[in-house]
């Protein structure tokens, strides 16, 4: 069985500078991978460039064995890329059912499926999202790419702008999508301990090359290992 997802020499960035140089991944159906790194080490424009966004400067990206065109966000859609961006993308005066319905795909779970996995949605269905809080607006953001029926779902900063106890209860929701769905969950996440307790595994990006990488427990087990690779020093390692 082909790798859900995978890069090959991949290079990532704006115009013609590039931002993440040649990056090889092989990611496997049913595991979270979490990418890490300081701002401005390439992690955005990294999904960006996967959900085709944006052009890839060189490489190549497959789902499931099948390459897909650069930067054609409609076919790397089609073929079960979805993101879910730092900036939520929410229809912010349609209410949250409103939001999920609009985004649903044939086969993707339902409402009740989306209320299960987020209980604290379940009264606040009528409200439009523009007027819930931060941490329901991330929920909703993350159920309106959960509705499209994703193989591969890519997931921005879902801890921005939250506060520490909200993100506690909403990433282990990232591991439970993955483990009731088989799909794959990249996720780009700045609390570092809290990404590693969900993750199978995870690379450290650095002025857009990697300085480590390997399975996640080893990497939170080895904490000045997972320090040094932030300031460059690592050995890249195998994910």
């Amino acid at each position: 069985m082909s790798a859900a997802l995978e890069t090959r020499g991949l290079v990532a960035g704006h115009g013609s500078v590039p931002v993440v140089r040649p990056l090889d991944l092989t990611v496997e159906h049913g595991t979270v991978l979490a990418v890490l790194g300081p701002n401005g080490a390439g992690k955005t424009t990294l999904l960006t460039t996967l959900a085709g966004l944006l052009p890839s400067l060189g490489g190549e990206l497959l789902i499931d064995g099948k390459p897909l065109p650069r930067g054609k966000p409609r076919s790397a859609n089609r073929s079960g890329l979805v993101l879910v961006p730092d900036d939520r993308a929410l229809f912010t005066t349609l209410t949250l059912r409103e939001n999920v319905v609009l985004a649903r795909r044939a086969g993707g779970p339902s409402l009740d499926d989306i209320l299960d996995l987020f209980p604290a949605l379940r009264d606040r269905l009528s409200v439009p999202a523009g007027a819930l809080s931060g941490g329901e607006q991330q929920m909703l953001a993350v159920a309106r790419g959960m509705v499209q029926n994703p193989k591969v779902l890519l997931v921005d900063e879902m801890s921005m702008g939250l506060a520490p106890v909200i993100v506690e209860d909403l990433l282990p929701v990232v591991r439970r999508i993955v483990d009731e769905t088989g799909s794959v969950v990249v996720l780009v996440e700045q609390h570092v301990r809290l990404a590693l307790e969900v993750a199978d595994n995870a690379i450290v990006l650095v002025h857009g090359d990697v300085t480590l990488a390997g399975p996640a427990t080893e990497l939170a087990a080895d904490r000045r290992r997972l320090e040094a690779a932030y300031l460059g020093g690592a050995e890249e390692g195998a994910a």
